[in-house]
């Protein structure tokens, strides 16, 4: 792999779901409706910063740092504050299902202000409130940060994201949300991936499995499930046996995590694209359907060999055009563009530009 490319590049081969269709469980195809996580969100401030938090240009910051000293009985006005060492943030979480009070969940921390970077910070204790308004957790601790950032009187280093934190486990869960999993006696299965096959597929197992006619598909993407009169009291059995049926889905995909903060790429090992054809600066990436026919023999047989190519020519290379053949494996187009000096910005840039023109055949999950 080109030294030029600064970025930690995991190639996993193991996937999501596998590239070869076959018996899966219900579980890893689709979920119980109710049973879905909620996003959270809340305004806090970073402290302990070493004169890397916001300037004085960013009033709003300093107002709130005098707000929250008044709660311990200290007048402090907002103009007071010199130090450049707090920074406002947003704080975001997702609370998962079921999750009980007193669970721990991670949350994400980013800049609002002009802070140049969060690195060795703590955030305070901040609410983090639902779509409803309603506080369901309170987040708080020490950031770890993808990146950093060293300023002097002339110069100034900065790698990846310094703007952007973690904290691992840095929220409490207090307050639960109720999950309505069964209504008039029924419970609903939403597909990850609608399809009709896949549907008609996991109704069928159901109902052989129950040998009763149980589930009925509404759609491509919803099995409606009726809860037999033996499990009303006894949900969690059913529902563990509904997710423990095995069925084979008749769509499969790959996926593909990408962390901007940091310039972490993970491929699954059979992610392909389709023709596509992308420039992005002054790199160039087609991809396109192209087939050679080669004359071979072989135990005294002749017979004609159909393979993909990949071309480029002396111009083309200068120009940093690269010519890949449709279905192309994208360890393929990372491996080049690791020879053409493409940055870790780079391949992100190109990735999410070829899931957005529908030929990356993988979900593209960005954290």
């Amino acid at each position: 792999m080109n030294k030029r490319l600064l970025m930690i590049m995991l190639v996993l081969f193991a996937q999501v779901w596998p590239a070869l269709a076959g018996p899966m469980k219900i579980k890893h195809l689709a979920r119980v409706r109710g049973v879905r996580p909620n996003q959270l969100i809340g305004y806090g401030l970073v402290v302990g910063l070493q004169r890397t938090g916001d300037s004085q240009r960013m009033g709003p910051t300093f107002q709130s740092l005098s707000n929250m000293l008044k709660h311990f009985g200290l007048e402090v006005s907002p103009d007071d504050f010199k130090a450049k060492n707090v920074a406002a943030v947003a704080v975001t979480a997702m609370l998962p299902p079921f999750a009980k009070s007193g669970a721990k969940i991670d949350v994400n921390v980013s800049s609002l202000g002009d802070a140049r970077s969060l690195q060795g910070g703590a955030l305070l204790q901040t609410n983090l409130q639902g779509a409803d308004g309603q506080v369901y957790a309170v987040a708080q601790g020490n950031l770890s940060v993808g990146g950093f950032a060293f300023e002097g009187e002339d110069f100034l280093i900065r790698k990846n994201q310094s703007t952007v934190g973690y904290i691992p486990d840095g929220a409490l869960v207090e307050r639960e949300v109720p999950a309505g999993v069964v209504k008039d006696d029924k419970l609903a299965l939403y597909l990850d991936r609608p399809d009709f096959t896949t549907a008609a597929r996991l109704t069928r197992a159901v109902n052989d499995h129950f040998k009763s006619e149980l589930a009925r598909a509404s759609d491509a993407g919803q099995i409606s499930v009726q809860v037999p009169y033996d499990y009303q009291h006894d949900l969690v059995q059913f529902i563990a046996a509904i997710e423990n049926i095995y069925i084979e889905p008749a769509t499969t995909t790959n996926k593909v995590v990408v962390s901007e903060r940091t310039g972490t790429v993970v491929i699954g090992k059979d992610v392909r694209i389709d023709s596509v054809a992308v420039s992005h600066g002054d790199l160039n990436v087609l991809i396109r359907r192209q087939t050679r026919i080669s004359k071979t023999a072989s135990f005294g047989q002749e017979g004609l060999v159909f393979e993909k190519v990949i071309e480029t020519d002396k111009e083309e290379e200068e120009g940093k055009l690269i010519v890949f053949p449709e279905g192309t494996n994208l360890m393929e187009l990372v491996d080049a563009l690791n020879v053409v000096g493409a940055s870790p910005r780079d391949l992100i840039a190109i990735l999410q530009a070829i899931k957005k023109a529908g030929a990356l055949q993988a979900e593209l999950d960005i954290i």
